[in-house]
């Protein structure tokens, strides 16, 4: 949403597809899971009196306006992309069935990953680290508000500590607040890198996955 309160930046959606964009073009299999916090929160909903179940469906139905939003952008740029949703709606994109995901990939194309897990209770978190065990991903790739893990929220906290390796057991057993613990446990269980970076920061994406920039390593 950029600097916006709610909604779409188109500057932002655009700035983020070149950063999808210049990993692609380097021959990078790249899957995207995408959330909506821009639009609605589930958890948010519920504390304004939706039911929760219900809210958490909103939610995912939101992640797909973002989903067709950056398949839009990236596809103005020259990248093929397909959307599949855990929620069939196959007016505007495709239902999520492994198999055809991974053809669309090993065809070149871009897969954006909408509805999170098609669950409630579930956050897209969790949906990332499902279909990057299902996609068989080397990596989790979490472009997020900051450049890394940090023991305490560092836009409040300046005397924050930033670290650069962590295994999942710290992350869990700390209680850092990087992702779900259910998000954590799978990536662990399957043996799934899970790296943290700030999406902020142009060419970071790149970058990370070169190995360089500025990125939190949790394996």
């Amino acid at each position: 949403m950029g600097q916006r309160e709610f909604g779409l930046d188109p500057e932002t959606v655009a700035r983020i597809c070149d950063e999808v964009k210049s990993v692609h073009d380097q021959g990078i299999q790249v899957c995207l899971v995408i959330g909506a916090g821009n639009i609605f929160r589930g958890v948010s909903g519920a504390e304004i009196g939706i039911e929760r179940t219900s809210a958490d469906y909103m939610g995912m139905l939101a992640t797909v306006i973002n989903a067709l939003a950056v398949q839009s952008s990236l596809e103005s740029k020259g990248v093929n992309t397909r959307v599949l949703s855990a929620i069939p709606m196959s007016t505007v994109c495709e239902p999520y069935i492994r198999r055809r995901a991974v053809r669309h990939m090993e065809k070149g194309r871009v897969v954006i990953f909408a509805a999170g897990t098609g669950n409630p209770f579930f956050t897209t978190d969790t949906a990332a680290a499902l279909r990057a065990v299902e996609m068989g991903c080397d990596a989790l790739l979490k472009g997020t508000q900051v450049d890394g893990v940090y023991d305490s929220d560092p836009k409040t906290n300046p005397d924050a500590i930033r670290y650069d390796e962590l295994s999942y057991q710290e992350v869990i057993s700390r209680d850092l607040k990087v992702m779900d613990t259910s998000a954590i446990a799978l990536a662990r269980e399957n043996k799934v890198p899970i790296l943290v970076f700030s999406i902020h920061n142009p060419g970071g994406f790149a970058d990370v996955v070169s190995g360089a920039g500025q990125f939190t390593i949790i394996k």
